[in-house]
């Protein structure tokens, strides 16, 4: 089982630290620019350093070249590790807002800079620094406690505040990612006790499944500060989706009603989506503001009774009854359109008409929230019903029956 264990370590060793560098450097645009994200980023990325300099292969390099290339690659790697403690602590501070706990994070991690680098200096001529199984640790106890201190006292830090605000947050893409942090970064914490328990008291039970514990927490900081990306992009994909359902009726009502649009359309479906005439994240908000501005307009040409018309021609088709009032909507809107299009009352020139169609009216009846989200997911429901045989076969002859 140890070396089962051992061996899932070592082989998850080079896809964690993989995964880390293109989290960090997928989010670091961002997160540079944002003073809150800046610490979880720099955490995760002096992390990611030094789980490189970590990784089974360059351990097997170093110890190959001679004691003080060794010896300089494990000090590195351990103040590499130290700041990446200072910057949990930081990010721990921003996500308080505790100003002293900020200025203790960076006092804390100088003074630990000072302490390791004097330890290390004033230890006996070394190689590399490691805890012999059998044998004083190298290049002393006391550095090895100053550094193994340093990550407990800042993991331990960060995993409470990690647990505490993400059962407290209301943004789900908040809480995810403070739990899988606190997650990962529980199971650094286990690293480095496994480690204490070895520096002090010499116990090995634990050592090998220490590479996987320290992989698994390189996947989890990953897949942490991912998850605002993450969020992203399935919010993008859903106004994607979205943006294609509603273009068919987008695109016949604002034909009729051109003044609607805020800027020039593509010329076809796909080339919309791809290059939008407006930034990506405002395409639904659009689609849906001019949809119903055209709709609104339309109202003006629907034919006194035709509504109630619509909503019987509806519901003798077998139209599921949640669907119903989108599907009478896209009826009364078919002949809205016609009537725009062939000049009837309501057209420029001709005498002005009370609304027929009170669209608020059925945005209300329709949307739960009456939010952007119901009210485009309430149009989606008319643009697959304009489609629909059902609107198709609402003809004047229909009305008139």
């Amino acid at each position: 089982m140890a070396a089962e264990l051992a061996a899932a370590g070592d082989w998850l060793a080079l896809p964690g630290v993989v995964c880390l560098w293109i989290a960090v450097l997928i989010r670091a645009p961002g997160a540079l620019r944002s003073r809150e994200q800046r610490g979880l980023w720099l955490a995760v990325a002096t992390a990611a350093a030094a789980m490189t300099l970590n990784l089974p292969a360059v351990v097997t390099y170093a110890m190959s070249r001679e004691p003080s290339y060794a010896h300089t690659v494990g000090l590195v790697r351990n103040l590499i590790g130290v700041l990446s403690a200072g910057a949990v602590l930081y990010f721990v501070a921003a996500a308080t807002r505790g100003r002293r706990l900020q200025l203790a994070s960076w006092a804390g991690t100088v003074l630990w800079f000072a302490v390791l680098v004097t330890l290390d200096a004033g230890a006996p001529e070394h190689g590399t620094h490691t805890i012999p199984t059998a044998g004083t640790p190298v290049p002393s106890l006391a550095y090895w406690l100053v550094l193994i201190s340093a990550h407990l006292i800042a993991n331990t830090i960060c995993v409470f505040v990690c647990w505490r605000y993400g059962r407290r947050s209301e943004s789900r893409a908040l809480a995810l990612g403070l739990r899988l942090f606190g997650l990962g970064t529980a199971f650094a914490w286990a690293f480095w006790f496994a480690y204490l328990l070895k520096a002090l008291f010499g116990s090995t039970w634990a050592l090998p499944a220490l590479p996987l514990m320290m992989s698994l927490h390189g996947l989890l900081r990953a897949a942490a500060i991912l998850v605002p990306t993450v969020f992203a992009l399935r919010r993008t994909l859903a106004d994607t989706a979205t943006a294609w359902r509603l273009w068919p009726l987008w695109r016949d009502l604002v034909h009729a009603v051109p003044y609607v649009v805020l800027t020039e359309p593509r010329t076809g479906r796909l080339l919309e989506l791809l290059w939008p005439p407006v930034p990506r994240n405002l395409l639904v908000y659009r689609k849906v503001i001019e949809t119903r501005d055209a709709i609104l307009i339309l109202g003006e040409y629907v034919t006194p009774g035709v509504p109630e018309l619509a909503r019987g021609h509806v519901a003798g088709t077998g139209v599921p009854e949640q669907r119903r009032t989108a599907a009478a909507l896209a009826c009364v809107l078919k002949e809205a359109r016609r009537a725009k299009l062939a000049g009837l009352p309501g057209s420029p020139g001709q005498p002005p008409r009370a609304p027929a169609l009170d669209l608020p009216a059925v945005m209300r009846a329709s949307a739960e929230d009456g939010d952007l989200e119901d009210e485009a997911r309430f149009l989606v429901d008319v643009a697959q019903a304009w489609a629909s045989p059902t609107a198709a076969a609402f003809t004047p002859a229909t009305r008139t029956a």
